[in-house]
């Protein structure tokens, strides 16, 4: 049975969370999204303290990847019933970075692609979504972005592989409702702004994405040095 209504809050929270994730449980336990795409997550007991505290407020189902405590990864959490799905082939370093959860109509991957580091992760995600017979949402950190367009330079990685999502059928959601909006996720020292932090969706997904926004306040309030990501599908 399709789900009427699914809301996805894909958030870079910071090297775990640490000190911060009272107040971002907060956040999470008045906004109710469905879905939780965490990435920074730490296996650790900052992680232990944030799925412990995400359980109380609903997220029964969640599922997490096998990264060292101190490096960075993705846990997924859910209030509704999915399934999980490793990747221990997607990259020989980076593997834990990148989780999938599937749903009866669609599946959802969350990311966190290393910030200017080879890896090979793209190819990988463009291998399993072409691959696929269901539709793919791929949300998280990217660590990259479209020259020009998501930075005022030209310093991101991976541009091309950002591009060649087009060719699979899969369109950037929050373009697909802004167009050519200028809007960061994420700002340097210097005030240079980034927009790291995408969603990516399948094209027969696109006329159901009724949100992709961003939720700035959260990180004005410093919870975190990034803009969580809200989707909307469904009415």
């Amino acid at each position: 049975k399709d789900i009427a209504m699914l809301t996805i809050l894909s958030w870079n929270i910071l090297q775990g969370g640490g000190s911060r994730i009272p107040s971002i449980i907060a956040k999470i336990q008045v906004a109710k999204p469905s879905v939780c795409v965490f990435s920074e997550f730490r296996n650790n007991q900052s992680g232990d303290i944030l799925r412990k505290n995400l359980d109380l407020i609903g997220y029964k189902y969640q599922f997490v990847t096998p990264a060292e405590s101190n490096e960075n990864s993705v846990v997924i959490a859910s209030t509704l019933p999915c399934t999980a799905e490793l990747h221990p082939d997607a990259d020989p370093i980076f593997h834990p970075n990148i989780l999938s959860v599937h749903f009866g109509f669609m599946s959802i991957m969350g990311c966190y692609l290393p910030h200017k580091k080879k890896h090979v992760l793209f190819d990988y995600i463009h291998r399993i979504i072409g691959a696929s017979s269901s539709p793919y949402i791929i949300t998280g950190d990217f660590n990259s972005g479209i020259n020009g367009v998501d930075q005022i330079g030209t310093s991101f990685w991976y541009e091309d592989k950002m591009k060649a999502f087009h060719s699979l059928g899969y369109y950037d959601a929050f373009r697909h409702l802004y167009g050519d909006n200028k809007e960061y996720s994420w700002y340097s020292h210097q005030g240079n702004g980034f927009r790291y932090d995408h969603t990516y969706a399948h094209e027969d997904l696109l006329p159901i994405i009724t949100e992709c926004h961003y939720l700035h306040p959260w990180r004005e309030a410093r919870l975190s040095d990034h803009s969580p990501m809200w989707i909307k599908l469904g009415e």
